[in-house]
């Protein structure tokens, strides 16, 4: 089913996650043509989980629109999607910052697939920072790709399907939010703008028939971890009663079950895949303070 990346991938694994050789075999519960016929748009398919989305896609005969700020990243992201098994992949570097720039992606989906089928908004990012050491422009800046982006998506799939008459399928990746996030203030206020407006929607839109819903990860290892500390990412694993980080595949296959038949009648849900850390466990992706600390 796959080949080598390249010589230089085989002689030097990624430190996080799998290589692309790996994620190409990796097992799937799903049926080969799962997907067939049907049209997917995954955003920050470029690295880390939404190209682990983008390749179960593939792999389940999904035809494929990409993108992602790096052009280089998606191209090579777009040839392993179709030795996978996608029919179509089309590959459209974008900033979903940008609303001129969404709706040109819509366009290009749509004039070129005939129409969307499921819209995956997995890009995104952000930076570990202790909240009183963030600035004005890094908090914004994480607000405005996070929750004005993920809007900017939504919107301009919604305005083609009902314009067309058409069912749509939403699912936004987002973070776990029933406890607070020390170190990322800025990503957790706009992924929690992101689930209260996905609810919001997936009221308002049900007459359309477009249901929105969302997959929440818990710590998963993947490519992202090189933004944190070693010694924060080493202690990610005891944030869970389950004691390991999840994978980027149980994420990919978490958007699937949503995004698939078996969805058919969710919406407005939140998905949490985390190892049960929303029970038990914390997260520091700052360093934890001595404040929290438990005297021996």
């Amino acid at each position: 089913m796959s080949t080598p990346s390249s010589a230089a991938d085989v002689a030097q694994p990624p430190r996080f996650g799998f290589t692309d050789d790996e994620l190409a075999m990796l097992p799937t519960v799903y049926a080969p043509g799962l997907f067939a016929g049907q049209r997917v748009l995954v955003s920050g398919a470029g690295s880390g989980i939404g190209r682990a989305i983008a390749f179960l896609y593939a792999r389940l005969g999904a035809r494929l629109l990409i993108c992602g700020r790096k052009a280089e990243a998606l191209e090579a992201t777009a040839a392993w999607l179709r030795r996978l098994g996608s029919p179509e992949v089309l590959v459209q570097p974008a900033s979903i910052r940008d609303p001129e720039a969404v709706s040109a992606l819509m366009d290009l989906v749509w004039q070129r697939f005939g129409g969307l089928d499921v819209l995956v908004n997995n890009a995104g990012g952000q930076f570990p920072k202790p909240a009183l050491e963030l600035s004005r422009n890094g908090f914004n800046a994480v607000v405005d790709t996070n929750l004005n982006g993920t809007w900017n998506m939504m919107q301009a799939a919604a305005h083609r399907w009902v314009g067309s008459g058409t069912p749509g399928c939403v699912v936004n990746v987002v973070i776990v939010l029933d406890r607070g996030n020390p170190g990322i203030a800025h990503s957790a206020a706009a992924r929690g703008g992101v689930v209260a407006l996905s609810r919001t929607l997936a009221l308002e839109w049900a007459p359309h028939r477009i249901r929105i819903n969302c997959v929440a990860p818990g710590t998963i290892e993947s490519n992202g971890f090189n933004n944190y500390r070693p010694e924060d990412a080493a202690r990610f694993r005891y944030s869970n009663p389950m004691l390991r980080n999840g994978d980027v595949q149980d994420i990919a296959e978490g958007v699937v079950y949503l995004s698939a038949p078996s969805g058919k009648f969710i919406t407005g849900e939140v998905l949490r895949i985390d190892g049960g850390g929303t029970l038990w466990g914390e997260a520091w992706t700052a360093g934890k303070p001595d404040y929290f600390k438990v005297p021996e």
